[in-house]
């Protein structure tokens, strides 16, 4: 089991900044994926950003060049940098993990935490 909890959410205003916090309860060099993906009321989810196997992060295309994933592996906790927000950065963002059991690969999502972002 892995527990995932997201922080940082708020409101800001067009072209702003904000960052986000996803602490895991296991090691997060163990995890074969790491991400960050949002939805908006009346929309599917969207892919924020990911890491793979190979340390690549690849982004959406809609927040490329102003978004930033990273980790901390001592802290076990990943973080998503939004700069020069927009109005349709608005959504719930949900930090997401994938572990390998022996039963497959396990996935796990956060509780998500609220982004608004104001004209």
């Amino acid at each position: 089991q892995v527990q995932l909890v997201e922080s940082g959410g708020g409101l800001v205003q067009a072209g702003g900044s904000l960052g986000l916090s996803c602490a895991a309860s296991v090691s997060i060099s163990r995890l074969k994926v790491m991400g960050w993906y949002r939805e908006d009321l009346g929309k599917e989810r969207q892919l924020v950003a990911v890491i793979l196997g190979d340390g690549i992060v690849r982004y959406g295309d809609s927040v490329k060049g102003r978004f930033t994933m990273s980790g901390d592996n001592a802290k076990n906790t990943m973080y998503l940098q939004m700069n020069n927000l927009k109005p349709e950065d608005t959504a719930v963002y949900y930090c997401y993990a994938v572990q390998l059991s022996p039963s497959g690969n396990d996935e796990y999502w956060g509780q998500g935490t609220q982004v608004t972002v104001s004209s």
